[in-house]
């Protein structure tokens, strides 16, 4: 499942996630599930055809990255793999970083830091900042509604309706 937050130059991809790390770090392999959250960037596209016409959205550049992740074999609610990245480049996350408070809530954890847009895109380098005032806007008037999908998404891979084996029914 795929959910996208739009905002006027400002993202947040919502998204189950089932993978295996072909270059695990030790400790960390098998298979993981669960939910992945990141704050993108969307670009600003030219206007095309009539006033009618549907504009093309291009959500690109990923920023900041949070995986709820747990390891299969850790089982549901396990919670051993949760980490974030604090920095993408070219979509490439930086190393995952383990945070004992976003391990014990993961959700408040990342309402905490969606609140900061401005905060995560300074830290990720983004020039302009002024551009992304009114998505800032938009995205914290948005946030009771965007910790709600992410805690519905976290509920159904635990039950296994989400983030199963590829090719796999639940």
């Amino acid at each position: 499942m795929l959910t996208m937050f739009c905002f006027d130059g400002l993202a947040v991809v919502v998204e189950d996630l089932y993978f295996v790390d072909p270059e695990p770090t030790p400790g960390q392999e098998g298979p993981e599930r669960g939910v992945r959250v990141e704050l993108r960037l969307v670009e600003r596209q030219p206007w095309r055809g009539s006033v009618y016409a549907s504009q093309r959205v291009v959500v690109d550049d990923a920023v900041f990255r949070v995986d709820l992740l747990e390891s299969v074999a850790g089982g549901p609610g396990s919670r051993d793999r949760v980490h974030h990245h604090p920095t993408m480049r070219d979509n490439e996350p930086s190393d995952r970083v383990f945070d004992p408070r976003l391990t014990d809530d993961p959700v408040g954890w990342l309402e905490a830091r969606l609140a900061d847009p401005m905060g995560l895109l300074a830290g990720a380098g983004v020039p302009d900042l002024d551009l992304y005032q009114q998505a800032v806007a938009g995205l914290r008037d948005s946030l009771p509604e965007i910790t709600r999908s992410v805690a519905t998404m976290l509920e159904k891979v635990r039950i296994g309706q989400l983030a199963t084996v590829p090719g796999r029914a639940a």
